[in-house]
This record gives C-alpha cells, structure tokens and sequence, in this order.
C-alpha cells in the first residue's frame, strides 16, 4: 500500500449526484478524506450508498458534481483507470475469474514480472510468497494457493477479492459492504487490516450494516436518507442511538429500538453461530480420542446442533428481509422505467393511427396497422412485467399521496395547469383498485399533454356513498 501522507486531502467530492431519466437516486454527496482517516457510510437499503460507491469506483458517471483524487480534478472513465489511478475496490459480491487459480485471480492485471532481461515472463515466486503472506492474516491456508476459484465457498470468495485489492497499491481503499458473508474470526482480521492501512496513510470508506464496526474503525460518519446526504459526524463525538435516529429519519423510540435491536441481534447471532461451530468440531475431535465418552458427547453434540440451527434460520431471517429490501429498490427504478416506456409506446401508437388514417395506399396501411398491433403486444407484456410492481408513494402513502405527487411532476414537465380534486375521505383502498385507478390517471394525462392542445385540465377522484369510485379528467383542449 502507498503512503500518501504527502497530499492534504486524498478525495474531495463536492455536490455529487446521479440520475437515471428523471429520477434521482443519488444527489448533494459532498466530503473530504486526509490520508489516513476512515470514513463509513450508512443508511437504510435505497439510500444511496451502494450508487455512491459506483461513482468512486468508476462503475457509473455521476450526472453532477465533482470529485478531486490526489489535489487534482478527475474524471474516472473506467474501474480499469481508477485502479491504476490508486483507488482499489471492495465489492458486496465478488468480482473474480472462476477458472483461475487463487493466485492468478489475485495478480490479475498487475502480474509481478521477472527481473531483467527476462522482463515479460511473471515471477511465479514472488507472486506465490505475496499472496501466502496478505491470506495467511486472513486464515486461507496456503494448499489452496492454486487451487480454482469456483471450487470455493461465497465467503472464501469474498476472502480472495479483500486479499486482491489489498495486495495493490492505493491511496484510497473503497468496501462497498464485504463483510456481510464473512466470519466473525476473519470480520475481525479484515478489521484490523483497515487500522493498519490508516495507519501507513491509506484513506478507506467502508459501507456497513454492523455498528460496532462503523464505530469501531472510522473517524467520521457519513448518514444518506433516500439519496440525500443528511449528515456528516465525527465518530468521535457521535452515538449509536443518534445515527440510528438519521438512517430510520425518526427520532421515536418505538422506531428506533427496532433498527438497533436487529442489528445487535443478527451479529450477536452471528458471533454465537461461531463459537457453536468451533464447539461442534472440537466435540467431534473428542469423540473421536475418547471412545468411553460416546454417549455424553453425543448428547451434547445434539443439543449445540439444535442451537446451531436454531441460530442459522435466524440468520437466514434476517438476510432475507435485507435482499428483500434491496429487491424492492430495484423493482421501484424498474418501475419507473416501464411506466415511461408505456407512455411513450402509446404515444407512438396514436401517431401510427393518424398517419394509418392520413394514407391512401392500402398496402401502406395495412403495414402501418402492422406495426401498431405490435407495439400494443409491447405495451401488453410490458403491463404484464409490471403487473405486480407498485409505485412506492402508494406503498408509503396511499392512491392520494401518489396521485397528487405524480399531477404535481406532471405540470412541471407539461406546463399544464391541473385543478385536483380528491375525496378527504377516500382512504387506502384494495391494490388492485388503487394501482388500476393510478394506470389510468397516468395515460389520461399522457394523451391530454401529446394530443389535446390543452392548457388547463381538471382532475376529480370522488368516493360514493356505496363505496365506488367516481374518476373525472375533462381539459379544455381540441
């Protein structure tokens, strides 16, 4: 690792943001790091971290903003380019080449030759004695140096990928939450690693769920609260209990409490999980040595085993309400993808039909009709794609709550005026109901802006005595 102890600052970003379309999934992000200094990032799933991290790496261009590396603006093309720039990355999930050995997935890309003249040839030597050297602190035994990467475990994987970019020279050492498949004995190691690259000059930011690690090995901490940046605290003269009230956007106990008890709960679990195992194997080393002790040590075998799994399901919960987390953020931006392309297909389709009708060839209608029942086969699968897919202002707020924010982004972009009315009392209906009466709304007033030349519109949702809905869109228009 390189000691940059020379620069004032490693990194400094200023108002970063990203888009996709029209919607913002990252925006304001600003920070400095001195050589050295540790920062973590926190916040619910969706918040932004894991789109933060893909604009440092340069996975992803930011859409505004600015990011100085090393005193100088830098425009990042490329993950390839920001590696050789001095910025190594950590992914959630393992980039490695499966048909390759440990060894060669570690030196990959930066391969250490020979000495002169043999200059182009690798030093398979120096090569094996720096990877038995960084995985040796990480408990990987050197037998499996060349041994292929798909006959490993998702956390001797993990092991591998932490081994790699620590094997190269940085300044600054992003980990984009890699602990999470990780042991408690190698969590800790990896932990200790990150103190010893602070301490030769190495600026790290670390994305972590777990608290005790956040507060264990950062110098301040970064808090994002759906896509925006809401503060930025001295670890030092921060709590626990003040980050969660930022991540959670609450600063009620009856919320709180549950965010912390699950993040104590799930490492507490995991820490027990481990001492169980280590408990199970030396067991079986006993049973084993000791034949007069079968019978006991089975008993207790059993009863550490029925823990174990009691601990794992556990475990498994608490994975699955994070991935299903992480799976509603990506239906929501799929979500909004397909929306705008069934507006816009539909848009297509009513201008095929002028055109269709304004022809006086039949064979050229009969193409034009062609083409338009098959963008309606488009527009059908897509309906169907999203079928299940919600609009999350309905999931949060109700059919009120999403209506009047999409009127509201629709007369921004159209320039169309919309007198809204809807009914005080009309509640959370079935979801069915409410994403129909959502569908509709949206393409009434995608045809009102592309076909009816209107400058005012009036939108009306009434809910009657008999529980039925009353849906009124009327424009001044052709």
């Amino acid at each position: 690792m390189s000691n940059t102890t020379g620069h004032k600052k490693i990194i400094e970003v200023r108002n970063l943001g990203k888009k996709f379309g029209s919607l913002s999934a990252l925006a304001g992000i600003t920070f400095d790091l001195k050589p050295g200094e540790v920062m973590g990032i926190v916040g619910q799933p969706g918040s932004g971290k894991s789109t933060l991290f893909s604009l440092l790496s340069g996975m992803q261009k930011p859409s505004t903003g600015t990011i100085r590396f090393l005193g100088s603006k830098y425009v990042f093309r490329s993950p390839v380019t920001v590696r050789r720039a001095g910025i190594q990355t950590i992914y959630q999930t393992p980039q490695l080449v499966e048909n390759l050995s440990v060894i060669q997935n570690i030196y990959l890309g930066h391969e250490i030759k020979r000495p002169k003249p043999r200059t182009m040839m690798p030093d398979d030597n120096a090569m094996y004695s720096g990877t038995e050297k960084i995985l040796e602190k990480l408990s990987v035994h050197k037998s499996l140096l060349y041994e292929k990467i798909a006959n490993f475990s998702n956390e001797q994987r993990q092991i591998i990928a932490i081994a790699r970019a620590l094997c190269q020279p940085a300044s600054l050492l992003l980990m984009d939450d890699p602990m999470a498949p990780l042991s408690y004995d190698v969590q800790e190691k990896v932990m200790a690693k990150i103190h010893e690259l602070a301490k030769t000059g190495v600026a790290v930011i670390l994305n972590s769920y777990d608290m005790k690690h956040i507060f264990a090995v950062t110098d301040k901490i970064l808090v994002l609260f759906q896509g925006q940046q809401i503060a930025l605290l001295r670890t030092d003269e921060s709590t626990p209990q003040e980050i969660v009230e930022l991540i959670v956007g609450s600063s009620r106990k009856d919320q709180i409490t549950p965010v912390i008890w699950a993040f104590e709960q799930y490492h507490a679990a995991q820490k027990q999980a481990e001492e169980l195992k280590k408990t199970q194997a030396f067991l079986r080393q006993s049973l084993e040595q000791q034949d007069s002790l079968n019978r006991q040590l089975i008993v207790q075998l059993r009863s550490q085993l029925s823990a174990l799994d009691t601990l794992n399901i556990a475990l498994q919960d608490a994975s699955r309400r994070l991935l299903t987390e992480r799976e509603a953020e990506r239906k929501a931006l799929a979500r909004e993808i397909h929306d705008q392309i069934i507006q816009d297909l539909l848009g297509y389709n009513f201008q095929i039909e002028e055109a269709e009708q304004g022809a006086s060839d039949p064979e050229q209608k009969r193409k034009l009709q062609r083409i338009r029942f098959g963008i309606r086969d488009v527009v059908a699968g897509l309906r169907q794609v999203c079928s299940d897919l919600r609009p999350p202002t309905i999931d949060n707020h109700g059919l009120s709550a999403a209506i009047s924010s999409f009127v509201s982004n629709w007369t921004e972009y159209s320039g169309i005026n919309v007198e809204l009315k809807i009914d005080s009392g009309l509640g959370r209906l079935p979801e069915a109901m409410e994403l129909s009466v959502f569908r509709i709304i949206q393409e009434a007033m995608s045809n009102v802006k592309k076909h009816s030349g209107a400058d005012m519109l009036e939108l009306s949702v009434q809910r009657t005595h008999t529980s039925s809905l009353v849906l009124l869109i009327r424009d001044n228009g052709n």
